[in-house]
């Protein structure tokens, strides 16, 4: 015990550093960078018309999500390590994930649209980092809900560890290709090895873990009848509110449209 190596004294410093707060990045000029610290959220859903399942009332962010045997039993996070989608939106420790450069990018120069990137996640921790992945699926290698292609942590960087940002409109993709990719808006996320687009699908909730009810996250592109994606696949790269500490700008509240201040105005003036 006074050396620290208790398991519940082990289990406890996992635990910390996967809940503690963490301070994203803040956007001077409204891009994503190399090196920024963001949330990846996942907007509300609305019901999709091909299922027959109730939406989700809330918005779900991508978080690391170690197995129970690690979050009892370990003080670091284990390789492999699986991801999740939870109604937390406040940035700690496994919410938290970095923009990484796979191909010698200065850091601090804005990612672009078709652009290759990593995704980096320390869980809380200083001395570790793991990286998000993909790979096609197999007879041994698949999620365990919906059957469909996993995606997980590995501490390699390889071609496995590439994404994209993909423009939202795909009658404009073309046009974006090489524009840099604005932070706080609705994009989608490419994995490049298998073209496959990440998606978090509330019908495929997990086992209940220590941390809560959680969904499952995986790679897959689901498209609509006009051969768009739908919202299953939308993501907002999420940063930090410059005028509060601790808020994102997902949390910022939207200015007053032009009617809404015309009718203010005009109450006002009623009033008087």
């Amino acid at each position: 015990r006074e050396k620290g190596e208790l398991l519940i004294q082990k289990s406890k410093r996992l635990k910390n550093n996967l809940l503690k707060q963490m301070q994203l990045s803040v956007s001077k000029d409204g891009f994503v960078h190399f090196g920024d610290i963001v949330m990846l959220l996942s907007p509300e859903n609305n019901k999709s018309p091909m299922e027959n399942y109730p939406a989700v009332r809330g918005n779900l962010t991508l978080a690391v999500a170690p197995d129970d045997i690690t979050v009892h039993m370990s003080e670091s996070l284990q390789v492999p390590c699986g991801v999740s989608a939870v109604k937390s939106v406040n940035p700690v420790g496994r919410n938290a994930f970095r923009i990484l450069s796979v191909e010698g990018n200065s850091m601090g120069e804005p990612i672009r649209f078709g652009q290759n990137f990593g995704l980096g996640a320390t869980g809380g921790f200083t001395d570790q980092m793991l990286y998000l992945a993909s790979d096609h699926k197999s007879f041994t290698r698949f999620a365990k809900k919906s059957y469909l292609q996993q995606v997980f942590l590995t501490d390699e960087l390889s071609y496995l560890t590439c994404w994209q940002a993909t423009f939202l409109d795909p009658q404009l993709r073309l046009e974006y290709e090489g524009f840099p990719v604005p932070a706080n808006a609705k994009v989608l996320i490419t994995h490049c090895h298998t073209n496959r687009g990440l998606a978090s699908v509330e019908c495929f909730s997990l086992d209940r873990s220590y941390f809560g009810k959680e969904y499952e996250v995986i790679c897959h592109t689901y498209l609509d009848s006009h051969k768009a994606e739908e919202d299953k696949n939308y993501w907002i790269i999420v940063t930090a509110n410059p005028s509060d500490d601790g808020n994102t700008m997902f949390d910022r509240p939207k200015p007053p449209s032009e009617e809404t201040r015309e009718r203010e105005k005009n109450e006002l003036y009623a009033g008087t």
